[in-house]
């Protein structure tokens, strides 16, 4: 009996000895399943813990043949290269600005393991070193947030767009938009905007504007809607009739610039000292900016003309005619007969013949006769159809809505690739 009293504390301590080495035994286990869940690293698709990694910024006039040799790649690697990546991505038109970043092993070997050269923000092509050479173009995932933005017009759109830490990309989807609507030469203090977008982020970072649902532009007073509808497939906008925004002719054959003469039957020559007519409008405007045609048409006339200098004319229909005059130089393909589309360049601001300084003078004729370029009206293209306008004009309230304050729009909408969803609430 005395034997069975002295097994007992015997056989609480081999228990507990047993239940402390499951216990350790247990956490161990647990803990090494924790730490074998931990996700590695990826850039591109690439373990970074893995390897050393190198960013080479590509110099003007530098090839890749030269890059890669300074790497000990031999010519035969490099003609490899290129031959697999010919059909992804030419290779030989690579940017001076953009990045190559090489991975190599890090062991002491330091062995080339994959190379990425980054096209653009969301696009990359990776090159996998192994027992042969692999090319591979992808994207990375853009996150897009849906915004709704405002400003009040101080001294410029840019200055606005500034102020209020917007997207410098805005501006000139905004211009674009409005190009046949609103003169941007024109603006004023005082002149506001209203606009639904999409920002895009590529690492978090922001890359630029997507989309625009929607926009109002108050100019003068007076409100200009546009409203994003697609009609056959084709994005365009609208205006709150269902109009076109998109005429025949642009507002200005410039992007961004300022009237420093406008049309005048009497107007003093800067540099011939006398009075005399100026049927046209003077873009002040650096040298090399381009220039461009306000609407489709046919060159009819490319040539220099003394106190005009270089100058196009281009006849767009039975009525009109534009001549773009002081250029510096022509377009790539411009000459007569030459077809142009709208917004095409056809010239570059200059200064030849009589000018003081360097300008576009932009004149407009109508049946042969000088008009003001600035109170030429456009007729729209593209009406929208009947089957659509109910369609539209349920969307346009929502797009008003929205605009007005009447319905909250969270800045929640994610996307990545070409896939959206949006979120809006009402108030």
């Amino acid at each position: 009996m005395k034997k069975k009293w002295l097994l007992i504390p015997f056989s609480i301590v081999v228990t507990a000895i047993i239940l402390v080495f499951t216990y350790d035994l247990f956490v161990t286990i647990e803990i090494k399943k924790e730490e074998a869940l931990i996700p590695p690293v990826l850039e591109y698709g690439i373990p970074v813990d893995s390897f050393n990694i190198e960013k080479v910024p590509i110099t003007r006039n530098q090839t890749l043949g030269t890059i890669l040799n300074a790497r000990n790649l031999s010519n035969a690697q490099i003609f490899e290269l290129e031959t697999k990546a010919a059909g992804v991505i030419d290779m030989r038109k690579i940017r001076a600005g953009n990045v190559l970043k090489f991975f190599t092993s890090s062991d002491s070997l330091q062995r080339l393991a994959y190379m990425v050269y980054e096209v653009s923000p969301v696009e990359y092509v990776v090159f996998s070193f192994g027992d042969s050479i692999t090319v591979v173009k992808n994207q990375k995932d853009v996150v897009s947030i849906r915004r709704k933005a405002s400003g009040t017009i101080q001294t410029s759109l840019w200055e606005a767009m500034v102020k209020d830490s917007l997207p410098p990309s805005l501006v000139l989807d905004l211009s674009d938009i409005y190009a046949w609507t609103i003169d941007f030469f024109a603006i004023q203090k005082g002149d506001g905007f209203e606009v639904i977008y999409d920002e895009l982020y590529i690492d978090k970072k922001s890359v630029g504007v997507g989309k625009i649902y929607g926009a109002r532009f108050t100019h003068r007073g007076e409100p200009y809607l546009a409203v994003s509808f697609d009609q056959d497939s084709i994005q365009e906008y609208w205006d709150e009739i269902g109009n076109n925004l998109r005429k025949a002719f642009l507002k200005a054959p410039l992007k961004f610039s300022r009237i420093s003469s406008r049309f005048s039957r009497s107007r003093f020559h800067p540099v011939l000292r006398i009075y005399r007519p100026h049927t046209g409008v003077d873009y002040a405007a650096p040298t090399g900016t381009p220039v461009m045609s306000i609407g489709d048409g046919t060159v009819i006339g490319r040539a220099y003309s003394g106190g005009g200098g270089n100058g196009v004319k281009i006849r767009h229909n039975a009525s009109y005619s534009t001549g773009y005059l002081h250029l510096s130089a022509y377009g790539k393909g411009i000459h007569v007969g030459a077809r142009v589309k709208q917004g095409q360049i056809i010239g570059y601001v200059g200064q030849t013949g009589y000018a003081t300084g360097p300008h576009l003078d932009f004149r407009v004729w109508k049946n042969g006769t000088a008009v003001n370029p600035l109170l030429v009206k456009a007729p729209p293209v593209e009406p929208m159809k009947k089957e659509n306008m109910a369609a539209y004009m349920v969307y346009r309230d929502s797009i008003q809505a929205v605009l007005n304050g009447r319905i909250e729009m969270r800045d929640t909408t994610v996307y990545s690739g070409s896939s959206a969803v949006s979120v809006m609430q009402k108030k």
